[in-house]
């Protein structure tokens, strides 16, 4: 997270930013062990912070569950868009295989309301914004099929992110991501 303030927002303490990242940390953990329903008193207690503090900084469990899921979109954002397209999203899916995990969890648990399903459409926006130029310079490689759109791409990532189990070692995610890869390129490559 940055320390330069957004429009309409104020700097945090650093104390404050560390027990934020804390709760998102924690509430990861949470989520991937018990699940969205797990009580957010056991969220708190494992970052180390009172129950208040965690609705100071969160509204509801909802908004906890977004930050967690914006946490996962900046670790894709570092990501070298020069790699082959193909590499970067074996990158992108290896380093996302919980979020998609805990994504898949989160629409079994917990209904979205309007501005929920909104801040979801802003993470896809960024998760675009960071495939667009991987996929256009494999367009003009030859790589892809011309027709094919950053959209496809992140869906298809979408499509080998559901082969991600919680249970499942790195070995494991990593096997899964290059064969699901290899499978959805060779569709994209021909589509």
């Amino acid at each position: 997270m940055s320390d330069a303030a957004q429009p309409g927002t104020r700097i945090m303490r650093r104390d404050a930013r560390e027990r934020r990242e804390a709760l998102i940390a924690a509430a990861e953990a949470c989520f991937r062990e018990s699940g969205y329903l797990v009580p957010l008193e056991q969220v708190a207690a494992r970052a180390g912070v009172g129950r208040g503090t965690l609705y100071r900084n969160f509204k509801d469990r909802m908004a906890l569950a977004i930050a967690v899921f914006e946490r996962e979109a900046e670790l894709a954002e570092d990501i070298d868009p020069s790699l082959p397209l193909e590499q970067a999203l074996e990158t992108v899916l290896r380093r996302g295989a919980l979020g998609s995990a805990l994504f898949n969890r989160l629409a079994v648990d917990m209904p979205m309301a309007p501005e929920d399903v909104a801040a979801f459409k802003t993470i896809k926006e960024r998760a675009l914004s960071i495939l667009a130029p991987v996929v256009e310079r494999a367009k003009r490689g030859g790589l892809l099929d011309p027709n094919v759109e950053a959209a496809d791409v992140l869906i298809a990532a979408r499509m080998v992110s559901g082969l991600m189990l919680q249970h499942m070692n790195p070995d494991q995610v990593g096997d899964e991501v290059t064969i699901g890869v290899r499978l959805v390129m060779d569709g994209l490559r021909s589509r």
